[in-house]
């Protein structure tokens, strides 16, 4: 994640990418996708300034990327502050979880219960047990 100054244009964030990008691709690492937040308020003053322009990009690559990148960004004078996370690996689908290939379900569907299909306790039944019922009630 980059924050940028707020009146950052698409030259300074296209600028910015291409740091990125020349610092991790000797490294054999790509640039798979730019997600442009937009103008945001910062939750403190930063360098004097209220709001910034802030900007994700993911990347693939080797983890020995991460210090050069980051020696890149801190000397980047257009980078206002930037943050290096490593994403979780996606979870691999199991055989078990596979969808059926067909559009109806495999189960038909219940239909709605009725008040006859429910037991009542109101006829006198209780769940007490004998031992319970022969101790006097809790006040």
């Amino acid at each position: 994640m980059l924050i940028l100054p707020a009146d950052a244009d698409e030259a300074l964030v296209s600028t910015a990418v291409d740091r990125i990008a020349k610092a991790i691709e000797p490294a054999g690492g790509s640039v798979s996708g730019i997600d442009r937040w937009g103008r945001r308020r910062f939750a403190y003053e930063i360098n004097d300034q209220h709001e910034g322009y802030y900007v994700v990009l993911r990347f693939t690559g080797d983890p020995s990327i991460q210090p050069e990148l980051d020696r890149v960004l801190n000397i980047a004078d257009e980078v206002i502050r930037h943050k290096i996370v490593v994403a979780p690996p996606k979870p691999e689908p199991k055989a078990d979880d596979a969808k059926p290939t067909s559009t109806t379900s495999a189960k038909p569907a219940r239909p709605a219960s009725t008040t006859s299909d429910v037991p009542s306790t109101d006829e006198g039944e209780s769940d007490r047990t004998e031992a319970e019922a022969a101790s006097p009630a809790p006040a």
